[in-house]
Order: structure tokens, then sequence, then C-alpha cells
């Protein structure tokens, strides 16, 4: 797949699918030109893009740029955040156990200088935050929290390198290494490397994205045994530790930002397929390959009804009428788990796919997008969008996105509170 990105991760996910019997920098909260007519106030809604740097998918264009250069670049994406009239921007700070700030537990990352802890010479994600908020976008930090590299050498990582100082942390699996979610003292430590940030910096959330247990790669398995001998007593089998696994990074962490920087919400992007029907008579009426409940051990739908996230952005990455996974029946499935909850419901839009030949005749029509968010307003549950990711925003190669300005963001509004 050439460059590892989160837009790579996600098509892998979906290939298992089966089918079964000029933008001035102004604030974005109203004051500020943007893209067609109309400026001031209206309900607040979640309006937001990921800006991936897996891979240097979003940003930096390409790792060894000079400081002034990466500032240009990242400063040009808030503002077309603000061009746009959207009001969030989901930025990734730990695509690979790596840091963009100073961390004192992790390296500096490799896709700014091309080497894994070698010093940029500027502090992206403090310049990130403060540049966002003086256009009037919320800035939430994005992690990926167990994830520790793209290969399995653990003797490409740099030497200081936690994962090497701790080899029994570590699992190699699917062509990837990982942190071992079932040992208590990793989860102790990517929560410390992570609130790291929190503690540092004003950002307006934390976000987690869908990767947990990793995605499953035939014929292969993610080797636990040792982990589950030690600390599985208790429970009916390997699944249900695994998903106490989970559930116990998602509860910890939010109480230590809930703690650190009381106000701080904390969110998570999981892949939309919580169980699909025939699996789980609560499911979604769906027959898609990966469940995450099975599959990644993350119960996305208990994290809801219980409240334990403040926001939740489903990645409803197919088109409307898509017979495997259909947006239409995804979004009324979430809006049913969100009702009634405190959890807040955003929907994951695969701005993407727009206009890429690849995908099915639906995204080949510029008003596809326009008219998920023409169907999410059925739904009172769904408070917005967030759109993959900052490259397809800026270049709108194929004109969905601005269809979609011109439709629905005619006016400047606040993110929710």
């Amino acid at each position: 797949m050439g460059r590892v990105t989160r837009r790579a991760f996600t098509a892998a996910a979906l290939s298992t699918l089966v089918f079964t019997p000029d933008a001035t920098a102004g604030d974005a909260r109203g004051h500020g030109p943007g893209r067609g007519p109309g400026r001031g106030r209206a309900t607040a809604e979640m309006r937001g893009m990921w800006v991936a740097t897996v891979a240097n998918r979003d940003w930096p264009s390409r790792p060894g740029l000079t400081a002034g250069q990466q500032r240009a670049e990242l400063l040009a994406l808030l503002d077309t955040a603000v061009r746009d009239r959207l009001n969030t921007v989901i930025f990734q700070v730990r695509p690979t156990a790596d840091a963009l700030w100073p961390s004192p537990y992790e390296p500096w990352s490799q896709y700014l200088t091309g080497r894994q802890g070698e010093d940029p010479g500027w502090d992206p994600l403090g310049t990130a935050v403060a540049e966002a908020h003086a256009r009037g976008l919320e800035l939430h930090a994005w992690f990926n929290p167990y994830r520790i590299a793209n290969h399995t050498d653990p003797g490409r990582l740099v030497a200081s390198h936690p994962a090497r100082r701790h080899p029994d942390w570590v699992v190699p699996y699917g062509g990837k290494l990982y942190y071992n979610p079932g040992l208590p003292e990793v989860r102790a430590f990517v929560q410390d490397a992570m609130t790291d940030a929190v503690r540092r910096y004003p950002v307006d959330a934390v976000h987690f994205d869908d990767y947990f247990y990793p995605y499953p790669v035939a014929g292969q398995t993610f080797d636990d045994d040792a982990a589950y001998d030690r600390h599985g007593a208790g429970f009916p089998n390997r699944a249900a530790w695994r998903r106490d696994n989970i559930d116990r990074l998602v509860r910890e962490t939010a109480a230590r930002v809930a703690r650190i920087r009381p106000g701080t919400a904390f969110g998570v992007s999981p892949f939309a397929v919580w169980r699909n029907a025939a699996t789980d008579p609560r499911g979604s009426d769906t027959s898609a390959g990966v469940q995450t409940y099975d599959d990644l051990a993350a119960d996305t739908r208990t994290w809801v009804e219980k409240g334990w996230i403040d926001y939740v952005v489903p990645q409803i990455y197919w088109n409307i009428g898509f017979q495997a996974a259909d947006y239409a029946k995804l979004l009324e499935w979430w809006a049913g788990v969100a009702r009634g909850s405190k959890t807040r419901l955003y929907i994951g839009e695969a701005l993407y796919k727009a206009g890429d030949p690849a995908q099915p005749a639906a995204w080949q029509d510029p008003a596809e997008l326009s008219r998920h968010l023409t169907l999410a307003k059925k739904y009172p549950q769904a408070r917005g969008h967030v759109f993959f990711a900052a490259k397809d925003v800026a270049a709108d190669p194929s004109g969905a996105m601005a269809r979609l300005v011109a439709d629905h963001y005619r006016r400047s509004v606040r993110a929710p509170d």
C-alpha cells in the first residue's frame, strides 16, 4: 500500500466486508470570511477534520522539511478549516509510540525530520494549539495508544525507545509492532505518555482512533499467551479479558484527563460496526467482516451507553445504499445507541473516497457527502461530522467538499460544549 496511513488501514479493514445469506484566517465561530455567503452563529455542531501525521499522510508533506516549512504547512491546514467553516481540528500527535511535542516519555516522531528522536527545532503540538485557538478552532489531540511501528524490527527504533528498554511489552503482529494491551504496566505507561500532552497544553479534547487490539490478519495470532496466563484469571475466555483491558484503558484515560485538565473532552473514533445483527440482535443491519467487539476487543456500544466517553465518531465510511454496510442503516443504529446517553454522537465521513475511481459509483457523484449530512439532520442525536482527512479537505479534487459547504455550512458555528 506504499505509505502506511490511517486511510490505508481503514481500506484494508473494509476489504474484509463480506456479503452474507482563499481564504483568510478568521474566527471559525462566526467572525471570519469563508467560502460562500453567510456569516454569524447558528446551533452548535461538530464540524471537524482529521490531520493524520502517520507516514506523512496529511502533514508534514514529507519528512525533513525545515521548521519554518513545517509550520507554514500546518498553518495552511488550519486556514483551510476556517475557509470551509469548520470549527475543530483533530491533530494526530502520537502516531507510532512517538511524539509531536517534547515528551519526556517517548522520542520525537520520525515523520518530522526523517529520524526518530531528532529534535525538529520547534513544538508542533504547542504551535497547533495556540494557532488553532487564535483562529477560533478547537484542537483535539489525537493519540494511537498501542501501535509502536509499521515494521517488526525493534532495532530500527531509537536506542532510548521504551519498546527497546522493555522488549517484554512488545508483540509483533501483521508486519508491525504493538504494545501488549494485556499488561497493566503498558496500560499505565501509555496513559502517562499521552496525558503528558494534556498537562502541558490546553487541548480541547483527547482523541483515540480505531486501533486497540490490531485489526485481524489472516493466519496470524496476536501472541499474548503469557499476559493472559498472568492476568486472565476470573474471565470466562481470552476475548472477555481483552475487552476488559480496553475498557480499563478507556475508563482510566477518561478519569486522568478529567483530573489533569477539567473540562477537556475525551472522544473515540471507532470502526463503525460494533457487531452485525446476525452475530448479536443488538447489532447493526450490516454484514461486515470486522466487528469491533469481537475483532478489536473494543466494546464501543457500551462506552457510549455508559457515558465513559464524552463523544464518539464512528467511521461510517460507506455510501448510502452500500449493501454490506449502508451509511443510512449505520447512522440510524448509532443514533439509537446514543439516544439517552451523555455521549455526543458525531459522524466520521470518508471525504477521501469522493471522486476516487476505485470506489463505488455513488462516490463519483460530488453530492454523495452532502446527502449524508442531509440524512443526518433527521437524527437529533447526530450533532455533527468529522472529515477524513485534511489533505482531501484542502485539495477537494472532486468538489465534494465545496458542494457540502455550500449546502450545509453557509454560516459559521461553534463546536458543541
